[in-house]
């Protein structure tokens, strides 16, 4: 059997480094050099995207560490000073994300950016960082689901490093982390395929459309994972979320695109009123 993946990469002068967050590093890293070149593509100032990230990465630290501990207060009320004891785990991406979305809009305004255009320079970039950051999870040996057999995993065709990393308490687990990676970076590349195509799409709607992927894919891999954070009984947080968002995304595309059809409508009325 091979041996469990220390979570410890290495020491730095008697520090633990993670391969968690070495991982989730490089995921961030890789996905602002993609939104850089994106960036200038579209018209963007060349450190428009750089000069966001630097607000909005420690703000959405901040705000996957809220998120998490407001849907789980009772061992922080206990010990309120576990709340900045990020080492030991507890940071969500969909407080993260709506963080980020906050400071997008401040920052979009203040520069006089639009942020529809902004949001949809981001989104395949987004979308990777998440597939990439997944496989922290797997070296921390979280975000995994419900029992299973070894038979199972096999069946997938899986390497043997992550079908026996998946032996997690005396049990073979669902490997739900690569489930969502993989899930993350079709959607990736579905983003990075479609946005050649400009017809297909209206300002907006490439981010509304990751919106819509994301959370259909995290509603039913959520509904696996044994770690939920939940609103009470068996009402899972993330789940409520990602239904209110894939049903809220495809509502703002069809009100969108019925608004520019009015819009062209009457544009067309006061053209024939001028002839």
């Amino acid at each position: 059997m091979l041996a469990m993946i220390n979570r410890v990469a290495f020491e730095f002068f008697g520090l633990p480094i993670y391969w968690y967050a070495i991982i989730i590093v490089s995921g961030i890293a890789i996905g602002l050099w993609l939104a850089n070149r994106e960036s200038l593509r579209v018209g963007l100032k060349e450190d428009d995207i750089s000069n966001y990230m630097l607000w909005a990465l420690p703000l959405a630290i901040v705000g996957a560490r809220l998120y998490y501990v407001l849907f789980d207060l009772k061992p922080y009320l206990a010990d309120p000073i576990q709340i900045f004891n990020t080492r030991s785990g507890g940071l969500a991406i969909y407080g993260g994300l709506i963080a980020a979305l906050i400071v997008l809009i401040v920052y979009t305004r203040r520069n006089f950016i639009d942020p529809w255009l902004f949001l949809d320079v981001c989104a395949p970039s987004v979308i990777l960082a998440q597939a990439i950051g997944r496989w922290g999870n797997f070296m921390n040996h979280e975000a995994f689901g419900g029992k299973t057999t070894e038979a199972f995993l096999n069946r997938l065709h899986l390497p043997q490093f992550i079908i026996q990393n998946m032996r997690i308490e005396g049990f073979y687990r669902q490997p739900t982390f690569l489930y969502e990676s993989s899930w993350n970076f079709v959607g990736f590349l579905l983003l990075i395929f479609l946005r050649k195509y400009t017809q297909l799409f209206k300002e907006g709607e490439l981010f509304l459309s990751y919106v819509v992927w994301y959370s259909f894919g995290r509603f039913f891999i959520e509904g696996m994972r044994t770690d939920s954070l939940y609103l009470f009984a068996n009402l899972r947080v993330s789940q409520l979320l990602s239904f209110g968002l894939f049903f809220g995304g495809l509502v703002l595309i069809w009100l969108r695109r019925r608004k520019n059809v009015k819009n062209y409508r009457r544009s067309l009325g006061k053209n024939e009123a001028l002839l």
